[in-house]
């Protein structure tokens, strides 16, 4: 996808959080936060153009699964026609409905789930919805990890995931443009 379909993309949907995709130094922060050796299944909100995607699938073992939830049906159709990987699947679809997508596919929980949802653009209600599912989407150790742009997020995420998640950490990449705040939830 060329940068001027994304900005297009960004221009049009409220639920893209950044006018360009995240940078490698952003990706390899939150997937530091991984054991790929102990990773059957994560789960991905808001694939975009697969910048994720793509460093998940080099990292995962041969018998993982990747689930990417994504709202945008522009990336949905993108994403299928980039990712010819057995281990990735694209459902067209709200994060919220997590539980959902993991019964599809027969499992009854993810080791990680990852996110660049902008949760600073979405409703309380909605906010709290996507944070709960995902908790109880995960298994016992499992990690929600969430990156916001500095622009779109003061911190009131965490404050969020406090009230759900036992363990709550925020970490920064300032090697991103823009910046990123990371967040690690465990279960």
């Amino acid at each position: 996808m060329s940068t001027l379909s994304y900005v297009k993309n960004f221009i049009s949907d409220k639920y893209i959080a950044s006018i360009t995709p995240t940078s490698d130094f952003g990706v390899k922060k939150v997937c530091s936060k991984i054991d790929f050796s102990r990773c059957g299944l994560v789960v991905e909100y808001g694939p975009g153009t697969g910048v994720f995607t793509k460093y998940l699938l080099q990292k995962m073992g041969p018998d993982s699964l990747l689930i990417m939830i994504e709202r945008n049906a522009n990336f949905v159709t993108l994403l299928r026609k980039k990712v010819r990987d057995p281990r990735a699947v694209v459902i067209n679809d709200c994060a919220s409905n997590i539980r959902d997508a993991l019964a599809e596919f027969g499992k009854a929980s993810a080791d990680y789930v990852i996110s660049g949802i902008p949760f600073s653009f979405l409703t309380e209600s909605m906010k709290d919805r996507i944070l709960r599912n995902s908790y109880a989407a995960l298994r016992e150790g499992g990690k929600f990890l969430a990156y916001q742009t500095f622009y779109q997020s003061n911190n009131h995420l965490k404050a969020h995931l406090d009230r759900i998640f036992p363990f709550v950490r925020v970490e920064y990449e300032m090697l991103n443009l823009p910046p990123l705040r990371i967040y690690e939830a465990r279960k």
